[in-house]
């Protein structure tokens, strides 16, 4: 079940909504996590159990370090966690590339001698792990006390709203609201608002955008002319960002339904000037949490040059592999890794001396290259489709009939709306008409009524796509 479903949109959210205000206070954690259970069990059936699994583990070992003050026996009590984690990740996410690199090395064996049915990945599986290990190093650091309510530990671990795609949330960031939090009509409206802005960049946007990429990448890309292939890296550039942003404004406007004050994840990454500043901008929540929980323990930066960089590929390897168990993952990784180096040193003088726009085109050129390793697996088709984006291949065809069909004027009206709100638009309208009606007893009305008319408009173009349109896929759902 994805949060742009019809089923999601109009019988389960609307239900939990409605049961959790009617149940008493008491109840109302109990009721979520029963609801988020469901809504994995709805997708992933009998791996829920595993979900479950993960919760019983990791409330065990954060209460045990809650309860032992002795520090030899709890560095061995959080490594134990961390092996037990990890190793759940790893055997589910990594086992058949491990199995195909074997292979591989050893030539008289296959994948399929050693291994005869792939592993199943489970939705979500390495959100869910990353927010269980933050709270078991948490509590070890005294960053944050031991939960001793196993339903609580539950529903921060499988909470629906971030279960899926994040963003990935920190124990500490609402350990005190999943005990104690305020509702009120005003945050619920604005996280009825953040839903629907959300849904309007996943179903607009990113779908719109997403089909193009699909129909241009199962081209021979020996074929492609250098326009196509820019055209279909492009729309892959904002279907991912539109996804995903979509995807955790989503999952913050439902936390706030419930009373729940998300952390932002996404700030505008494509209007970066730089590696560090995309870095800055984009998954936040992914890349504090390799800062906290893995940059800095090597070292961060404080040891020199060499061992900086050697934290920041390390890092970055591991930020690839996250993604996902493939070779390009891990490219798509170090082509990050690399620049940030390069920006500490190398690079900073000259993008000093650059102007802005200059600096962002530069930013904007390594991250669309770069996605073009994160989106085909295959490590010869990449440099084949890089290849046709630099006039290297020997034949290019510049025309196809499906693909040239779907430059219609949808296409282009989304292809638009996406250039334009890749920029901070929204909250420069909504400043300028702040100051625009400061101090008018009407302009608090005429505000209100203008956004419900925008979220009515969103909405009912959202459900009449989602009605008529099959095509609904959700990138982040395979990490």
């Amino acid at each position: 079940m994805v949060f742009s479903s019809i089923t999601f949109l109009f019988a389960f959210l609307p239900l939990t909504i409605l049961l959790y205000f009617i149940v008493g206070k008491a109840l109302r954690n109990i009721l979520l996590l029963s609801a988020s259970l469901f809504f994995y069990a709805w997708g992933e059936g009998i791996y829920v159990l595993l979900m479950l699994g993960s919760i019983a583990i990791n409330y065990g070992i954060g209460f045990y370090l809650g309860r032992v003050k002795e520090r030899r026996y709890r560095k061995r009590a959080v490594a134990f966690g961390i092996i037990l984690n990890l190793l759940l990740l790893g055997i589910f996410k990594y086992t058949n590339w491990f199995v195909d690199i074997i292979a591989g090395i050893l030539p008289s064996l296959e994948s399929t001698d050693l291994l005869v049915d792939p592993i199943h990945l489970p939705i979500g599986i390495s959100f869910f792990t990353f927010q269980a290990l933050s709270y078991i190093i948490d509590v070890y650091r005294n960053d944050t006390k031991a939960q001793n309510n196993p339903f609580h530990l539950g529903l921060y671990i499988a909470s629906f709203p971030q279960l899926i795609a994040g963003p990935i949330v920190r124990y500490n960031q609402v350990a005190q609201q999943i005990v104690e939090r305020q509702h009120s009509f005003t945050l619920f409206a604005s996280g009825v608002e953040r839903f629907v802005f959300g849904l309007a960049k996943k179903v607009l946007i990113a779908n719109q955008m997403g089909l193009m990429a699909d129909l241009i990448f199962v081209q021979d890309y020996t074929q492609l002319s250098p326009g196509i292939a820019w055209l279909g890296i492009v729309c892959y550039t904002l279907q991912i960002y539109f996804d995903f942003s979509g995807y955790s404004d989503m999952a913050i406007g439902l936390g706030r339904m419930f009373g729940f004050q998300f952390t932002e994840n996404f700030n505008y990454p494509y209007i970066a000037r730089s590696m560090q500043d995309f870095w800055k901008r984009w998954h936040i929540s992914l890349s504090t949490w390799f800062r906290d929980y893995l940059y800095i323990p090597l070292g961060g930066n404080r040891d020199g040059d060499k061992k900086t960089y050697r934290n920041l590929f390390i890092v970055f390897l591991l930020c690839g592999l996250w993604h996902g168990a493939s070779w390009n993952f891990v490219t798509w990784g170090l082509i990050h890794g690399t620049f940030l180096a390069l920006e500490r040193k190398t690079l900073k003088h000259f993008l000093n001396g650059l102007t802005p726009v200059l600096r962002h085109c530069y930013t904007m050129f390594i991250v669309i290259n770069a996605w073009v390793f994160f989106r085909i697996e295959d490590m010869s088709d990449a440099f084949d489709y890089m290849g046709a984006m630099y006039f290297l291949n020997d034949s290019a065809d510049s025309f196809n009939l499906q693909i040239s069909n779907n430059l219609n004027s949808l296409f282009f009206f989304s292809l638009v709306l996406g250039l334009l709100f890749c920029l901070p638009l929204v909250q420069y309208f909504k400043e300028s008409t702040a100051t625009l009606l400061h101090g008018r007893s009407y302009s608090s009305l005429i505000g209100e009524t203008a956004k419900t008319c925008i979220l009515v408009s969103l909405l009912y173009l959202c459900v009449s796509f989602l009605a008529v349109n099959s095509y609904n896929p959700f990138i982040y759902f395979r990490f």
